[in-house]
């Protein structure tokens, strides 16, 4: 290896150090199929509900309150999106966690609270709005808000991580503005945005990064002999 050689492999070596104090590049494709699914469970136990097969309000005596926190909290479609929410995040967290174990990466670190803040800013500002929307029974405009709070936080974040998940956003920002001029089919655009194309993002990341990896090591961990 001459000279030249060794500047460009210390360069390499130095861009890929600053970038991983500066980026979370740690994020699991699975982690994206995993919350995909999620996506798409939560949209098949809300169909009857969303389209009047089944009474989505738990107690009958409430039909004639169409708004407020206490009809809210009394909705079984409120609390399937908690629940789907939830076991999403948990999924997300779990597959991430283990990769940055297997990276030898902090989860907590500088990179990724950084990420963390800038993707949760537009998320709590989309659900303080969205809250408000179903108080006022402007069922609508859910699912394309969904849509697009999260694609902007997924666009927010994209400087803290991989570049991947801008595009992710992008995608999420254009349903949500179609979803607009289609309110009748919202849980079919949610599904489509959270639930698939997660699963596409999570397959792209595997095979992008952790399926190269697996090729270099010869599919052996990092502890193998």
């Amino acid at each position: 290896m001459n000279q030249q050689e060794q500047s460009l492999e210390t360069l390499n070596d130095i861009k890929k150090i600053m970038e991983r104090s500066s980026r979370f590049i740690s994020l699991s494709g699975i982690s994206g199929i995993g919350a995909g699914i999620c996506a798409l469970i939560g949209a098949w136990l809300a169909h009857d509900y969303v389209f009047g097969y089944k009474d989505y309000i738990m107690d009958q005596g409430n039909h004639a309150n169409t708004g407020g926190t206490s009809w809210i909290l009394n909705n079984r479609l409120f609390w399937i999106a908690v629940g789907t929410l939830i076991a999403a995040i948990l999924s997300a967290f779990l597959f991430t966690w283990l990769k940055t174990k297997k990276d030898g990466i902090l989860i907590w670190s500088n990179s990724a609270m950084r990420l963390l803040l800038n993707l949760s800013i537009p998320l709590i500002a989309g659900a303080i709005f969205l809250f408000r929307l179903i108080h006022f029974g402007t069922f609508g405009l859910i699912a394309p808000g969904c849509l697009i709070f999260y694609g902007l936080a997924l666009i927010n974040a994209s400087k803290y991580t991989l570049d991947d998940i801008r595009y992710l956003g992008y995608v999420q920002i254009i349903l949500g503005i179609i979803n607009l001029w289609f309110v009748g089919y919202g849980l079919y655009f949610w599904a489509f945005g959270f639930g698939f194309m997660h699963i596409v993002y999570g397959i792209s990341m595997w095979w992008k990064y952790d399926r190269d990896k697996r090729i270099i090591t010869g599919g052996k961990n990092d502890n193998d002999d």
